[in-house]
């Protein structure tokens, strides 16, 4: 509660920034997306993360500026990494609050011709753990971020309310495996063969998360997964030190 005033002015102060990890090519290790991810540089607390603020912000009706701005940063970043040749995809975390606004998309729509971007180059990251009745609400947004080329990502999946027949319900082009499921699986995990079973019938790319040793990427890999995320490519970074890994990795 005592963070929230200081919250309700942090956009305007500069202090979230965003933070980038890196998503690699399963097969060739090489870097292919970052997710962009928000911070908060508190002038007297230092870093905050983001599990500490954005639900204050979402409670407190404050995460539509804070969402603004790192649509923002992720459009701008993908921009400038393209003219470096980099071509990467940048991917952005969308809160349900969001994606009930109308207005979000033509914000997106706006900042995608304001850097001359593809669309394609840009991910909207939506969470699995979206209650039912709000998926209903958002599908025809979705839809519309479709037909612009947008990709649409369900992140976190396998924590959440979703079950497998919601999630093929979604105008999705990629499904991200809950670190929680990785970090257990096996090379005969049950539930990551379905859903990469099912990705494959759909044609939605698959992404694992929390990928943090050898022997998870090669339990991954073996179960085909495209994407992988976590510690063992690297942790989130600031904007200079993500530059410096895509120079190496990608």
């Amino acid at each position: 509660m005592d963070l929230v005033p200081d919250l309700s002015q942090a956009v305007a102060r500069g202090e979230i920034i965003a933070y980038f990890q890196p998503q690699v090519d399963a097969i060739t290790r090489r870097v292919v997306a970052v997710e962009a991810l928000a911070r908060w540089r508190h002038p007297t607390l230092g870093l905050i993360l983001p599990g500490v603020f954005i639900p204050l912000a979402e409670q407190y009706g404050l995460i539509a500026d804070i969402g603004s701005f790192m649509i923002d940063e992720g459009c701008r970043c993908a921009a400038e990494w393209d003219d470096r040749g980099f071509g990467v995809q940048v991917a952005v975390n969308v809160s349900a609050a969001q994606l009930r606004t109308p207005a979000m998309l033509d914000h997106v729509a706006v900042r995608l011709r304001q850097h001359e971007l593809p669309a394609a180059a840009l991910v909207i990251e939506i969470t699995e753990s979206l209650p039912v009745i709000a998926i209903a609400e958002v599908c025809d947004r979705l839809n519309r971020m479709r037909s612009i080329g947008l990709g649409i990502s369900v992140d976190d999946y396998g924590t959440g309310f979703s079950s497998m027949s919601q999630l093929m319900a979604l105008p999705a082009t990629e499904v991200k495996i809950d670190r929680s499921r990785v970090q257990g699986g096996t090379s005969s995990d049950a539930f990551i063969t379905e859903v990469v079973e099912m990705a494959r019938d759909r044609g939605l790319r698959v992404v694992a998360e929390g990928v943090e040793t050898e022997e998870q990427l090669r339990v991954v890999r073996e179960l085909g997964v495209d994407r992988v995320q976590g510690y063992l490519f690297g942790r989130p970074l600031p904007e200079r030190d993500t530059v410096h890994l895509l120079e190496a990795l990608t």
